[in-house]
């Protein structure tokens, strides 16, 4: 039995991109965009009524911009979306913002089709679309050159957990973990759920942007 198509919200004050990213959503079998919005006060309502898998949403936009109305639709939905932000600039300030709101990772304009696709698969199945060395770069610019005290979950987190956040640091996949740690797949998806929750994040994103910010990973530079 075939799975539903996934069911996709795009969010930009651009006309033209937004029919752009329909074009190129739609071609594929396994989506539909349900649902477009010029502006972050429109995505809100519309994300909400609609309860689509997956919302592109352009970071930069009137009234309301994509960094609140990620906060917005987090916040106040049971079940939300996986929310990718899209923005033109690899280190836009924005892009950070928004990731700590609870976006599942960010794409740029510039983006090639098979870029995006796969991006929103990936999202959409519960994984992040993390970019270790662009997430660092932006804790870097973020976070004080000083060296904070300890977070309280730090001394929380098993010698192995720790192993685990430090290496959803460098981007490795569950897969590819499992074989650094010579551990089982499933040991693994472990580990990370219970640094999710010890961190008290939503994904991989926000857990790595945690270790940054309290200094659990320190960054160079």
């Amino acid at each position: 039995m075939s799975r539903p198509p996934l069911r996709i919200v795009v969010a930009d004050d651009e006309r033209m991109v937004r029919t752009a990213l329909r074009v190129i959503l739609e071609a594929e079998p396994d989506m539909e965009v349900v649902g477009e919005a010029a502006t972050g006060a429109e995505a809100v309502p519309l994300v909400r009524s609609l309860s689509p898998d997956v919302v592109l949403m352009d970071v930069r936009m009137p009234e309301i911009d994509g960094i609140r109305a990620t906060g917005q639709i987090l916040r106040s939905m049971t079940d939300p979306p996986r929310i990718v932000v899209v923005t033109t600039f690899e280190n836009d300030s924005y892009v950070y913002d928004a990731l700590r709101a609870g976006a599942s990772g960010f794409l740029l304009k510039r983006a090639d089709p098979d870029e995006l696709i796969g991006a929103v698969r990936l999202v959409a199945r519960g994984d992040s679309l993390l970019f270790p060395a662009a997430v660092r770069s932006l804790a870097a610019a973020h976070t004080p050159s000083a060296p904070p005290a300890a977070p309280a979950w730090a001394a929380r987190l098993t010698d192995r957990e720790a192993d685990v956040l430090r290496l959803m640091a460098t981007g490795l996949s569950n897969h590819e973990m499992s074989e650094h740690l010579g551990v089982g797949p499933q040991t693994v998806k472990t580990h990370v759920a219970a640094v999710l929750a010890k961190t008290g994040s939503r994904d991989r994103t926000q857990a790595v942007i945690a270790a940054y910010e309290g200094g659990f990973i320190m960054r160079k530079g």
